[in-house]
């Protein structure tokens, strides 16, 4: 059975729309979102809100904390912009929206499948294709790992496990993967 990846929606729901629509249209049902949905984008409350009437399981990503929590330790610098955009988005929500984000989970078990924003141990941590470190991503019993936070496609093996990075549904095109067992298919949808 099929399941499509998401990640980095950062707020632009009508990437998102394009998304949902093409896999409705590739009769793709199962979905796993892992993280960074809400901050940086115009529409927090839509997206939000599509993913609740969705159902999929959502990963915390590091964007997704900054809302509910300054970080004391953040690895990337934190810009007066990006303080304004949090305090815009935290204006848009509800409380529903922010028990929504609360019960975002740092990992996901999906059968063989493991799913996180950066690592399996932070979501802070960054991959790409030529880390020669990848001991965070090491987890023995999967087949997959599915993390996203670098907006980049692409994949690798980790200690036998397929690494798949779907890319970023806000970029344009949108980008996502859909995972068919041990294959990745990587995607792209104008909106």
């Amino acid at each position: 059975m099929p399941l499509a990846l998401v990640s980095d929606v950062h707020g632009n729901d009508r990437a998102l729309a394009a998304v949902v629509a093409e896999l409705e249209g590739l009769a793709i049902e199962d979905a796993v979102c892992l993280g960074d949905v809400v901050q940086g984008g115009d529409e927090p409350r839509e997206v939000l809100d599509r993913l609740a009437a969705l159902g999929w399981p959502v990963v915390l990503g590091n964007a997704d904390d900054f809302l509910l929590e300054l970080p004391a330790d953040s690895p990337e610098e934190i810009t007066e912009a990006q303080l304004e955009k949090r305090d815009w988005t935290l204006a848009q929500l509800e409380s529903r929206h922010l028990d929504q984000i609360r019960s975002f989970r740092p990992t996901i078990e999906l059968g063989r499948l493991l799913a996180f924003h950066g690592s399996p141990r932070s979501y802070d941590d960054v991959l790409s294709p030529d880390t020669e470190d990848d001991s965070p991503w090491h987890v023995d019993g999967f087949d997959v790992l599915a993390g996203g936070h670098t907006h980049v496609q692409w994949a690798r093996m980790v200690r036998g496990a397929l690494y798949v990075n779907p890319g970023a549904v806000m970029s344009q095109p949108a980008r996502y993967a859909v995972v068919w067992g041990p294959f990745v298919e990587f995607r792209q949808c104008a909106y």
